[in-house]
């Protein structure tokens, strides 16, 4: 394995090199569940899934931790303005989140720490801070010193006179650079106690303070939208390495989800809930949407691109089924060397789709030739290939009681029987016949395509098969 990463911090493509020799320890920015997650939110979970997949297809011990931000100004704002308990909004939107992430088939992580549960571990860091001389406490609050920090500003590129927090100026603060570490309690927030007065995380300590505690002062890689270079992942940097960490030796971040050329979210009112999308297409024809891009670049949501992006799942689905209706199982086979190189190079998964369609274009020519063994192998390959995307068809977890064995015999009774009503009245240049047996099938969702070797036939909820 010779993979190699973008490393936002370096802004060189780097051989991966971990640092325990067969483990790769990966830490994830997960959600701020302050509502319903939006595809946008999800990108970063299925792009660094291809990723965790890769390494396990290599034997490596792989430690990936997700957290969950349970504590943070929205969601205080969003559950009052609501007026539910903030540790209950909190709750909700998790749980949603963990649906959306299963029903992509992301891994689940090896851990996946909130906030809320590792205050201890947070005032720890703090104090390290205070005493390195990296912060200070004042007015029951406590801040990071950004001036006594020289690499300040390495990750993102920005200069120290242009630094602007995005946070109120906060009681005490010496420069208005300076970031909080800990907010002090406020009437009717929740608080912890600390030896500087109860109150509560800042946002960037958190994450410090939780990768550090699962994965150790020093660690492979850390993951998070580009949206997060500025400050948050600063900040992290700052705060961990200010208090003796080593911290990341590899930085990735994905790019956004735009719609309109700018990034979604909910402030733009242009959010596309999961729930939402999924009534329009099936879950792993989304997973496959959004995988398909590469992960550091924007993906501009269409529906076109959408349902482009299912349509083309369908057609490399299409071939599996038809290899299993003409030569039975197909086993899980090894991956083209074509692939490998793609994802070791910054997992450029475009690449690798051209040469998973590559694959499944020789297989259905040795379909059309009744080469079944060929055919075989090359879809165990293509099998192989989608696992590491996490879109195999045949994976268990993409079935659903409709898409049994049975249910697809039974369906391929029925649209044989169409078919042959079709073919029948074709032969008799019945053309209007023909037409209203295609215009049936196709009120049920079935598309019909004439091929030069016999109509095939795709269901739009993903069972596909070709009718002799």
């Amino acid at each position: 394995m010779t993979l190699r990463l973008f490393d936002t911090d370096t802004r060189t493509v780097r051989d991966f090199t971990p640092l325990v020799p067969g483990r790769a320890s990966v830490y994830l920015c997960g959600a701020t569940v302050q509502g319903q997650p939006h595809i946008g939110h999800v990108r970063s979970g299925v792009a660094f899934d291809v990723l965790r997949r890769w390494l396990l297809a290599h034997d490596y011990d792989v430690w990936f931790i997700r957290n969950v931000t349970d504590i943070e100004d929205k969601i205080l704002v969003k559950s009052g303005e609501a007026g539910r308990p903030w540790w209950e909004w909190a709750a909700t939107h998790e749980r949603a989140f963990d649906r959306a992430y299963d029903q992509l088939g992301v891994l689940p992580p090896s851990a996946e720490p909130r906030a809320t549960g590792h205050i201890t571990q947070m005032v720890e860091m703090m104090q390290r801070l205070i005493d390195r001389g990296h912060a200070y406490a004042s007015a029951g609050n406590v801040y990071f010193d950004v001036v006594g920090y020289p690499e300040y500003g390495k990750l993102s590129g920005h200069k120290l006179d242009d630094v602007h927090q995005g946070e109120s100026a906060g009681d005490g603060k010496r420069d208005p650079r300076d970031f909080t570490l800990w907010k002090a309690a406020k009437p009717g927030e929740p608080s912890w106690p600390s030896p500087w007065g109860p109150g509560r995380p800042g946002w960037h300590l958190e994450c410090s303070a939780m990768a550090e505690f699962y994965l150790g002062p020093e660690f492979d890689i850390h993951c998070g939208g580009m949206d997060l270079v500025f400050p948050h992942h600063e900040n992290e940097i700052a705060q961990s390495k200010g208090s003796g960490a080593g911290f990341a030796r590899y930085w990735l971040h994905n790019g956004w989800v735009t719609m309109g050329g700018e990034k979604m979210s909910k402030s733009l009112g242009n959010v596309l809930s999961v729930p939402n999308v999924l009534t329009r297409v099936r879950a792993v024809e989304l997973r496959f949407y959004l995988g398909s891009a590469h992960y550091r670049s924007m993906l501009e949501y269409s529906d076109k691109a959408l349902s482009d992006a299912a349509q083309s799942y369908q057609r490399i689905e299409a071939f599996v089924h038809r290899v299993i209706d003409r030569g039975g199982e197909i086993p899980m086979g090894k991956w083209t060397d074509a692939f490998a190189a793609a994802i070791d190079d910054d997992l450029a998964v475009p690449r690798a789709l051209a040469e998973i369609h590559r694959v499944v274009h020789e297989g259905n020519k040795a379909l059309e030739v009744d080469a079944i063994d060929s055919a075989r192998d090359l879809a165990s390959q293509v099998r192989a290939m989608l696992s590491i995307l996490g879109v195999d068809p045949l994976d268990p977890h993409w079935r659903t009681p409709g898409d049994s064995a049975a249910a697809l015999g039974a369906l391929d009774v029925l649209v044989r029987a169409e078919l042959d009503r079709r073919q029948a009245a074709r032969a008799e240049k019945d053309w209007a016949s023909a037409d209203t047996v295609r215009a049936r099938l196709h009120s049920a969702g079935i598309e019909v395509t004439d091929t030069p070797s016999g109509p095939e036939w795709t269901l739009g909820t993903a069972q596909s098969g070709k009718i002799v």
